[in-house]
């Protein structure tokens, strides 16, 4: 189940862990329609609902999703554990630690997480 919350300021859609799936830039128009339904500004996905191409850098999928919010100009949190492709993937490292330096998108480990980020920000 998908809610809406205020956290620091921000307008958030917290997306649960079922639902329809980010797959690829085809789905980002159902994400980007919930959040403009609640005003939201930042959308917050669990890994659960992100599909395993959107990891493999190669395929372009991450990017092709991220430029679509970018776009629009919703700010994406990807919420959860990302250890396993990233110990796989030098380039899925780097693109995360680039990701969490800017202010659009970024890779967090769980809601607290960002909470803090909301926080430090405000």
């Amino acid at each position: 189940m998908d809610i809406c919350k205020e956290l620091h300021g921000t307008r958030v859609l917290i997306c649960g862990e079922d639902g329809p799936m980010l797959a690829g830039e085809r789905d980002v128009g159902d994400f980007l329609g919930a959040a403009w339904a609640e005003d939201a500004s930042l959308v917050a996905i669990p890994t659960a609902r992100i599909g395993a191409d959107f990891f493999r850098l190669r395929t372009r999928v991450a990017g092709e999703i991220v430029q679509k919010f970018v776009n629009y100009r919703i700010r994406l949190a990807i919420i959860g554990d990302i250890s396993a492709p990233s110990a796989e993937s030098q380039a899925l490292r780097d693109f995360v630690h680039e990701a969490n330096q800017g202010e659009a998108f970024w890779f967090l480990d769980d809601l607290a997480a960002l909470e803090r980020r909301l926080a430090a920000r405000s």
